[in-house]
């Protein structure tokens, strides 16, 4: 009799990708996908040969790290030390900016990739000073991409008045029009994925010359559910449709993927890539975000 695989999963309610689609399929092929109680000793769990896991607390961390030295052989995925360097914006895309990657569109006209401009502030004396060093408008991040509600609190900065609203430390990164399409690509081990979503609108002209803007500080949220009409004229009114965005070449988001996790040394993981379309509607630049 064939053995059958015991993997157990231990992710936040919103990093849980476990479906009932995967758990039945999983079963079929004679792999056993059994949720962690997070409430009892991981001790006490199992047995497993394998572990799939995104929790960062200190209980959590303390708990695996005791596991792992009485059951050396179980495989974590992936382990919190590696997990650590996704919790910070900056060492986050300072990887994928170290990374030497050229991804080939055709036989003659090759696809670069990098990340946008960006700087960290730590203090609100030197907000505007190095804020005036990027060119408005600007993504402003928390600094700590732990999961949270509030590491997903993001703005977009028209000027240097919505400079004083933000709150410190920040990342402030270049906003690059994109078409409004996002690529997700999601990677297993040697598997990626990459599929289209919705992304931010581009921003038109004449907001980029200060007309129309209603505020000089607009969170994500609210910008993502409005439309390009409501957002008094501001917003570029033509909006790529999700399904007819071209998708970066193969070969170029698989040897980002590829390179990521030489770098990280993480087996589960997602990135978001752009294409950056500039004056140029073709443009074969891509941009990496976090």
């Amino acid at each position: 009799m064939a053995k059958r695989f015991q993997i157990g999963y231990a992710f936040t309610q919103k990093k849980n990708f476990i479906q009932d689609s995967l758990l039945n399929e999983s079963k079929q092929r004679g792999v056993d996908l059994i949720k962690i109680d997070t409430d009892k000793p991981l001790i006490e769990q199992g047995p497993f040969d394998c572990i799939l896991q995104k929790l960062s607390t200190e209980s959590w961390i303390k708990q695996l790290e005791e596991y792992s030295l009485q059951n050396p052989d179980v495989l974590i995925i992936d382990s919190p030390s590696k997990i650590e360097i996704l919790h910070d914006r900056i060492s986050m895309l300072q990887v994928v900016e170290d990374l030497k990657v050229n991804g080939q569109v055709n036989e003659t006209e090759a696809a670069t990739f990098g990340i946008p401009k960006q700087i960290v502030i730590y203090d609100v004396g030197s907000l505007a000073v190095e804020g005036s060093k990027l060119k408005f408008p600007v993504i402003a991040k928390p600094l700590v991409a732990d999961g949270s509600a509030l590491s997903h609190k993001m703005s977009l900065v028209y000027n240097g008045d919505g400079l004083n609203k933000l709150e410190i430390p920040v990342v402030l990164q270049e906003f690059v029009n994109h078409g409004g399409v996002i690529f997700k690509v999601y990677v297993v081990g040697d598997y990626v994925k990459c599929v289209k979503r919705k992304s931010l609108p581009d921003i038109s002209e004449e907001e980029l010359g200060g007309k129309g803007l209603e505020e000089s500080c607009v969170t994500f949220s609210q910008i993502s559910n409005k439309t390009s009409q409501e957002h008094s004229g501001g917003m570029c009114n033509e909006v790529m449709r999700v399904e007819d965005a071209v998708m970066p070449p193969d070969s170029l988001v698989t040897d980002i993927a590829r390179g990521l996790r030489q770098a990280t040394g993480l087996h589960l993981f997602n990135f978001d890539v752009i294409r950056d379309s500039g004056i140029d509607k073709e443009s074969r630049t891509h941009r990496v975000r976090e």
